[in-house]
This record gives structure tokens, C-alpha cells and sequence, in this order.
């Protein structure tokens, strides 16, 4: 089992101890009420609405502002009609980036992605230009408290996932999109409820630039987090430990 790069675990705590917590209640809310809309506000028969709550939970949501988040889907509180968008480029140094946005003005939500990337010396491409270089996969991801390695990564394969890794800050499932559900509800059966359980990219070909062109890639996908309609940002970019750490120093 390969153990994490310190980079993603950075990313990862950067992300769950994160200041900008409405922005963050705005993001999950959204997709909370998107995926009750589509499936219903029952959690167990709508896997995408259990995944939502899992993200919100995530980072802290109190429970009346997601029950909020379900019964406005139902209701008429919230008129706003939200589509799914993909955006693909590339970022500084020909690094590949996907953003997956919901919005309710596709108009606004392209030219502010399109701006970001302009800002920091990338480029938005078409569809498609980009997604070959990932894989479409769920993810789970557990604390490392839950469970040794070698047990985290016996009960994953028992429930169908395709790898598990682990280091001392969390474990990490990856399993096929169509098993992502059974997957996840089986590993909760045995250790509780996940971190974080989602449909994500991982990439197939890792993308390696110097120290000061990886640093407005970062940049980049700040900005684009900061969007309201950026619901998630996936790049390629591949770092070495110690650059990872200077960078999230600096």
C-alpha cells in the first residue's frame, strides 16, 4: 500500500480547517438542494443527496441549514434553477485543470472561470480537451483513527474498491464509479460515516513544473475555489514533498 504525498494531505487539512466557512455552507448547500431536486429529499434512496450531507458535514454545516438546504428543493424557497457545468484548460506551465461549477447564469459563471484563468497565465479549453488525462472515480476518505491500514484496506477490497492507501493522517478509498455507493455505505456499516465520500477526477498523467510555475497553479485554483458556483477544482499537478511544503508555507 503507497502511502499519500504530504501535498494532498496539506490540501486536504487546508480544505477541512478552511476560514471561509459561508462560502463553503453556500457550496454544499447548493448541491445539497440540486441533488434533492433530482432525487428526492430522502437521503437513502438519493445517494447523491448522501453524499452532500457527507460534504457538509464535512465542514461543520449545522444540521438546520441542511434540513433548510433539503425542504427548499421541495419548496418554493429556492426558485433558482441550477445547471451542471464542466470547464477544462490549462493552468500555468500546461498543467490540466477541471472545474465542475453549478450555476444559475451560465453566462456570469464562464466569463468569471475564463477570467481566472487569464489571470494566472492559463488557458479554458473545450470539452474534452483535458478530461483524458483523468479517470473518473468515487473517493472516500476516512481519518486514520478509524482502523489499521491493512484492516482499512481488507474491508475496501471486501466491498469492491479498487485501491485503498493510507498514511498517518487518514485513509483513502478509490473505487469505480458505479460501485461508489455500495462501496461507501459498507465501509460505513464497519467504521461510521466518512470525512468525505464523492465522484472525483484523479489523474492518469501527472503534470511536474519548477517551484515558482507550480506556485500560480495554486494561485489559480484559489481563485477559482473562491468562486461561489465552483463546486470543485481537479488538476494534474504533481509535487514532490518538499516543494509541497514550501509552498504551503509560503
Amino acid at each position: 500500500m503507497a502511502g499519500h504525498s504530504k501535498f494532498k494531505n496539506i490540501m486536504h487539512r487546508k480544505g477541512a480547517q478552511d476560514a471561509r466557512r459561508a462560502k463553503q455552507f453556500t457550496k454544499v448547500g447548493r448541491e445539497i438542494t440540486v441533488a434533492a431536486k433530482l432525487g428526492g429529499p430522502d437521503p437513502e434512496a438519493n445517494p447523491r443527496l448522501r453524499s452532500a450531507i457527507i460534504a457538509a458535514r464535512g465542514v461543520n454545516m449545522p444540521n438546520e441549514r441542511i434540513k433548510r438546504a433539503i425542504e427548499s428543493a421541495v419548496g418554493t424557497e429556492d426558485e433558482a434553477d441550477y445547471t451542471e457545468i464542466r470547464y477544462e484548460g490549462y493552468g500555468p506551465g500546461g498543467i490540466a485543470v477541471i472545474v465542475d461549477a453549478l450555476t444559475d447564469n451560465r453566462n456570469r459563471t464562464a466569463a468569471e472561470v475564463r477570467a481566472a484563468f487569464s489571470k494566472y497565465d492559463g488557458n479554458l479549453g473545450e470539452t474534452n480537451s483535458v478530461s483524458f488525462m483523468f479517470d473518473r472515480v468515487g473517493e472516500i476518505i476516512f481519518p486514520a483513527t478509524v482502523a489499521s491500514a491493512d484492516v482499512l484496506f481488507e474491508a475496501a477490497v471486501e466491498a469492491g474498491a479498487t485501491n485503498a492507501e493510507s498514511d498517518d493522517e487518514m485513509h483513502e478509498v478509490i473505487c469505480e464509479p458505479d460501485d461508489f455507493s455500495a462501496v461507501r455505505d459498507s465501509l460505513t456499516d464497519k467504521f461510521g460515516e466518512p470525512e468525505k465520500a464523492s465522484l472525483t477526477w484523479k489523474y492518469n498523467v501527472p503534470g511536474q513544473v519548477d517551484e515558482e510555475t507550480a506556485a500560480k497553479v495554486l494561485k489559480l485554483v484559489d481563485a477559482l475555489e473562491d468562486n461561489d458556483d465552483v463546486q470543485s477544482v481537479v488538476t494534474n499537478l504533481e509535487l514532490d514533498d518538499e516543494m509541497a511544503e514550501r509552498l504551503m508555507a509560503s
